[in-house]
């Protein structure tokens, strides 16, 4: 077995979805003044690779915190999807018949997080409204290496409200996935910090 970190590095300064709050990691205290180190951490609850929970963009939606620690551990397999260009959708097509039998998370590989950083980031290929509903339909939660499965900047999230009004969730801004098997499954673990919020910067890694 191989550990897969499948997660960006929390740093000031550091890319965000546009208008959320900025990332900052400071010291608070240091050797020299006080004898020991301590920093300080500002960020919002989706920087860097983080995980989505229903209340995000469901009125009633479920907090993180309402989340056993066992459902956080998945089934996955990758969807490679890079053919998709920037700024279109990845149609239901993607998704190989019979996956909805072995999994209970898709990792969607569009290829974007290369383009970390870019002024390209926000012009990442998105799911499908109806991509996203079967995944919610099935009971998939989903996984993008982009800001969002939905696109950034657009008219709405109808790919949120989905997979987040079935009470599953989303995880964005993976990083690293050519290091996962391309045609088959494999456990991911997914460790958000333990806050009763909308979402939270995570620790994600694959079992493989």
């Amino acid at each position: 077995m191989t550990l897969v970190d499948l997660t960006r590095l929390v740093e000031s300064g550091m890319p965000t979805y546009p208008g959320d709050p900025p990332v900052s990691v400071e010291s608070h205290a240091d050797f020299d003044t006080d004898g020991y180190r301590v920093s300080r951490l500002e960020l919002g609850t989706h920087a860097g690779t983080h995980v989505d929970a229903p209340s995000h963009t469901e009125p009633d939606g479920r907090t993180l915190d309402t989340y056993a620690v066992e459902d956080l551990r998945f089934t996955a397999r990758v969807v490679d999807c890079r053919v998709v260009g920037a700024g279109e959708l990845v149609g239901r097509d993607a998704i190989p018949d019979g996956t909805a039998d072995d999994v209970d998370f898709l990792v969607f590989r569009t290829g974007w997080e290369r383009e970390w950083g870019t002024e390209r980031m926000t012009d990442h290929p998105a799911l499908a409204p109806e991509t996203g509903q079967w995944c919610a339909d099935h009971g998939i939660s989903v996984g993008i290496d982009a800001l969002s499965p939905d696109p950034t900047g657009g008219d709405g999230v109808p790919v949120h409200h989905a997979v987040l009004g079935s009470e599953l969730l989303i995880v964005e801004n993976l990083c690293g996935l050519e290091a996962l098997p391309a045609n088959r499954e494999f456990d991911l673990l997914v460790m958000p910090l333990r806050v009763d919020a909308d979402g939270a910067p995570a620790r994600v890694v694959a079992e493989v």
